[in-house]
């Protein structure tokens, strides 16, 4: 069998970015955590500070959205399903690792699942 060896895709060859949330707002369709503006990667892992919690008694249901630079996507989970407030957690902060890929549309929360 021949070797692909063009199918290697190089991430996060500066390092992972870490970013900490500037603002959470809550809303009757979903719950935004905005990043701020930075330049990332096309393609790699970042990890997210939560240092605005999810408020507490937000709807365990809501989705989950990141903005940055003013762009605003669903945050996933393996599969695809919506990441919720119910992945995250409420009222406490701490780190999520996520995986970015603009070419396909995919943004991933790789870290567990809040217990």
């Amino acid at each position: 069998m021949a070797c692909n060896c063009n199918n290697q895709i190089t991430t996060n060859t500066r390092g992972i970015p870490y970013l900490a949330s500037t603002n959470v707002t809550v809303s009757d369709a979903s719950v935004d955590i905005a990043l701020g503006w930075r330049e990332l990667p096309q393609i790699g892992l970042f990890f997210v500070r939560l240092a605005t919690p999810i408020p507490t008694g937000t709807t365990a249901t809501l989705p989950v959205t990141l903005t940055l630079n003013g762009s605003t996507r669903a945050l996933t989970l393996l599969g695809g399903a919506a990441a919720t407030v119910a992945s995250i957690g409420v009222g406490t902060s701490g780190v999520i690792g996520v995986f970015n890929d603009k070419f396909n549309g995919i943004l991933q929360m790789v870290t567990p699942v809040a217990a």
